[in-house]
């Protein structure tokens, strides 16, 4: 890596027309939730916190004359998030996007990426559908069954430049990485974050209806699979086709995906070798921590800056094994941390929407309302409701255990009163929360990834509305047959 290279544009860097399009969507979002909040009447339940949850309690709910949050506030509220409640999780993901985007960097202008990336592609040459239903295999089944999501942001930046190695686009790098942890979260199977935690606050036994999830999660793997393979030969035949193909150019030019010979003699050299396998040895061990951090407890609050201190020691390791300078990694380093600082910026942004709603004491007013009109209304309409409501409070609370303890404690005793088994409300809400994580810009880790690549926001929606338009179709389906069976136990 020479001193020009580490001056070089970053590896990791948004467009400014991708960059302005996002901003101006979140900040109508923020003005409009400001607006709910002179419409709507204030109002809440009264919460408890329990081993450091908060829990709402249902019945408890009473009006209340409109807090004073003046409107010049809203403006304000991206940066109110960094001190407001939740603020630890707020500043955790940005030092974990700074470490990423700056040793993703000298990952990249050293060469190494482009060294394992040519030889993962040499390995899968004459496979690389193969490759590609593994990895999108890999991604669901980690969230369904281990709740892995945000954690998961670190191997999403690498998947991005192997489809293009592989003759693809920055879609099917997303499609198999974000896409699939999505689609994986959704259709969960046993995660701790939407499943146990929802099961537990209905009173079902754990893991209960896992028949059910787990033919659920099949379907949804094929889905995504067919709808990624089907983008990617459609690229291959004609790339120009791509929603992203003049910012793949750009991309293809940073990371100079042409030049693969030159990466097959680098390759060919000890230290450049040894780089690759210090990063192969360091990703498993991330990927071991990223399973454990989902297990034990006492490490799950320290998961984002931890994974980030991975990732520093394993591309900045890297960097120096194959015999680059102290200083000139540094430099580079720097670069990539300023490349993240449009990201930040997006996530603080969309962040703000659910500190405007609870701000202006709407929050609770609009799942009384939403309660009330379940109890008149059939099985079948009650599950469509449910799916519904979820689908509405994930806009404002991306965070799948906040939501199921503000909402499930609800909902499940009116469900028994219409004939709807709470395991069926356990699974609308699981479909609910999950499909929309990656669709709603209010979500950190949809912002996230999007940040750390080409993809802006209006064209990540274009490509995906298909399949969430499938989706809905799909989860139709299987809530009808959960209400026709009386999915229980009960």
């Amino acid at each position: 890596m020479s001193d020009t290279a580490a001056d070089g544009g970053p590896a990791l860097r948004i467009s400014a027309r991708a960059f302005v399009t996002t901003i101006a969507i979140i900040l109508a979002l923020m003005i409009g939730s400001g607006i709910l909040t002179y419409l709507v009447p204030s109002g809440s339940y009264r919460h408890v916190v329990e081993a450091g949850v908060d829990k709402v309690l249902p019945g408890t709910f009473a009006f209340a004359p409109r807090p004073d949050y003046p409107a010049w506030r809203w403006i304000t509220a991206p940066v109110e998030v960094l001190w407001s409640p939740g603020n630890v999780q707020v500043i955790t993901i940005i030092l974990l996007l700074v470490l990423i985007g700056g040793s993703f960097t000298v990952l990249d202008k050293g060469g190494i990426l482009k060294v394992a990336l040519s030889m993962v592609v040499a390995r899968f040459k004459r496979n690389k559908y193969l490759l590609m239903a593994a990895i999108i295999f890999f991604f669901m089944i980690a969230s369904s069954v281990l709740g892995i999501y945000e954690e998961a942001a670190p191997l999403v930046v690498f998947i991005v430049p192997l489809a293009l190695y592989l003759g693809w686009d920055s879609l099917t790098g997303l499609g198999m990485s974000l896409l699939s942890l999505g689609f994986g979260f959704a259709a969960a199977t046993m995660d701790p974050f939407m499943v146990t935690i929802a099961q537990s606050l209905a009173g079902l036994p754990l893991y209960s209806g896992l028949w059910l999830r787990a033919i659920f999660f099949a379907v949804m793997f094929c889905l995504v699979f067919f709808f990624v393979r089907r983008h990617a030969r459609k690229v291959e035949r004609d790339p120009a086709s791509s929603l992203v193909y003049e910012e793949d150019l750009r991309l293809r030019a940073t990371i100079d995906v042409s030049g693969a010979v030159a990466s097959d003699e680098a390759a060919s050299e000890p230290r450049m070798r040894a780089a690759v396998k210090w990063l192969g040895l360091w990703f498993l061990a991330a990927i071991a921590f990223i399973l454990a951090a989902t297990r034990i407890k006492a490490v799950a609050p320290f998961a984002f800056p931890l994974m980030g201190l991975f990732f520093v020691v394993a591309c900045n390791g890297a960097a120096l094994v194959s015999g680059e300078r102290l200083k000139t990694l540094g430099k580079c380093f720097l670069v990539g941390m300023k490349s993240i600082l449009p990201a930040i910026v997006m996530i603080l942004m969309a962040m703000s929407v659910k500190l405007i709603i609870t701000k202006g004491g709407i929050l609770d007013t609009i799942l009384y309302a939403a309660a009330g009109k379940i109890g008149g209304v059939g099985p079948y309409a009650a599950v469509a409701f449910v799916y519904l409501l979820t689908l509405v409070f994930e806009f404002f609370i991306p965070s799948a255990s906040a939501k199921a303890f503000l909402i499930i404690p609800i909902l499940a005793p009116l469900a028994d009163l219409v004939g709807l088994t709470r395991q069926t409300v356990v699974f609308a809400f699981d479909n609910g929360d999950g499909f929309a994580n990656i669709l709603y810009p209010t979500n950190p880790f949809l912002m996230i990834c999007l940040g750390l690549t080409v993809v802006s926001y209006p064209k990540w929606v274009r490509w995906t509305l298909p399949i969430q338009a499938i989706t809905v179709l799909v989860c139709a389906a299987f809530m009808a047959f959960a209400v026709a069976i009386k999915f229980g136990p009960f």
